[in-house]
């Protein structure tokens, strides 16, 4: 039987890391989940539409900052991060999708509190979707 697909929203508050995830195809998380190869990333912005999705990412690795060589350690430790995420897969939305046009319109969850949220396959699959459809 194979396992089921795994997704989360992780929030990115700076324009600057959003940048940073897309071209270095990297999250810093503070989230502690069991994340596995495989998962699937939502990153949920701010954006003038409200909150909004702004790309994913399939995970390829997860590794702990203790794992990681000294000298790449300072950055993640400065704010508080414990994981990092390689995505490979990575994708950006040319249109931000607003989370209230998802099946997650009536989720009582908004802002910090999606940050880290757990999405069922079904879930997924619908967002996923719904973000191919409104790029048009």
């Amino acid at each position: 039987m194979a396992e089921e697909r795994r997704g989360y929203i992780l929030r990115i508050v700076r324009d600057d890391w959003v940048e940073k995830v897309f071209s270095e195809k990297r999250y810093y998380s503070g989230v502690s989940r069991r994340w596995r190869r495989g998962d699937i990333i939502l990153f949920a912005k701010k954006t003038e539409a409200g909150d909004s999705f702004i790309g994913y990412g399939v995970i390829e690795r997860a590794v702990e900052i203790w794992e990681l060589p000294p000298e790449e350690r300072r950055y993640p430790l400065e704010h508080g991060w414990r994981w990092v995420l390689t995505l490979n897969p990575i994708f950006r939305f040319e249109k931000p999708i607003p989370i209230r046009e998802t099946i997650l319109a009536e989720d009582p969850r908004r802002g910090s509190f999606l940050h880290g949220a757990t999405l069922t396959e079904e879930e997924l699959d619908a967002i996923l979707e719904a973000a191919e459809e409104y790029q048009g």
